[in-house]
């Protein structure tokens, strides 16, 4: 379980979902799930794009998770949120289907892309996910005063001289490489089910900021390992896991609440 291939998917998988954890605390303080929802939909045709040029995937994600935060944040401006992230989303979908058509690489990538495929993780993908994560998870922790203060309380934010706006789009951005990170690992259909069900499950547990970021990202960690785990036994995705663990991370959160 720990050898050969398996290497690789256990320390991208950890270093993914500590960065969803920090980051799904803010997805969670904002009311930001559907974002979280779409942009990892929206960068999907990253990959696809960069199948298609004969580059390394990763960067196709990043370069349209950037794309996608940059629609939601041109959007945003006009006071139309849902709206913003529905025509970012249709958008870059409909670019994904074109350049999976032209790629002609149907079932196998789209499945990948969809669902993930941490176990095909190889030695080359390593890096470049222990710097995004890396850079990611550093934004958060040094913004998360003014993060937590934007999103808490715009005008206080503005009072205190922070601009809001500039706090949405370093939130967007993040959030934007926290996707697309994430996504080779439980996929676009469930990347925001690691970001939203355990940080909703720590801020049942504890309503302190930085005590609820340590522990959506420990439930996070936990969520994938045993998903890992379970996969390589039973031989069923590792999504379905995820998807079913955070689910369930989350009902445990809101029975704390009743019980408390």
């Amino acid at each position: 379980m720990f050898s050969g291939f398996m290497l690789n998917s256990w320390i991208v998988a950890s270093m993914v979902a500590v960065m969803a954890g920090c980051v799904g605390f803010f997805v969670v303080l904002r009311g930001s799930s559907f974002a979280a929802h779409a942009l990892p939909l929206g960068t999907f045709p990253g990959a696809a794009a960069a199948s298609l040029l004969g580059v390394n995937p990763l960067w196709g994600l990043v370069v349209f998770s950037g794309l996608g935060v940059t629609g939601l944040s041109w959007l945003a401006r006009r006071q139309r949120n849902d709206v913003a992230t529905g025509l970012t989303l249709v958008a870059l979908l409909g670019l994904g289907t074109l350049f999976l058509s032209l790629s002609g690489a149907y079932s196998q990538a789209v499945y990948g892309l969809l669902f993930g495929e941490v176990l095909g993780v190889t030695d080359s993908e390593v890096s470049p996910v222990a710097c995004v994560c890396a850079g990611a998870v550093a934004v958060v922790a040094l913004c998360f005063r003014p993060l937590v203060l934007s999103a808490v309380s715009p005008e206080l934010c503005r009072v205190r001289g922070v601009s809001a706006a500039r706090m949405d789009l370093v939130f967007l951005a993040t959030l934007g490489l926290a996707t697309a990170m994430a996504l080779p690992v439980v996929g676009a259909l469930l990347v925001f089910s690691l970001m939203v069900g355990p940080a909703s499950a720590a801020r049942a547990f504890t309503r302190r900021p930085i005590p609820a970021m340590g522990i959506s990202a420990g439930i996070a960690l936990l969520t994938v390992w045993a998903a890992l785990a379970l996969s390589y036994t039973t031989n069923w995705p590792v999504g379905f896991f995820v998807g079913t663990l955070a689910a369930l991370s989350y009902a445990a959160g809101r029975c704390w609440s009743w019980a408390g």
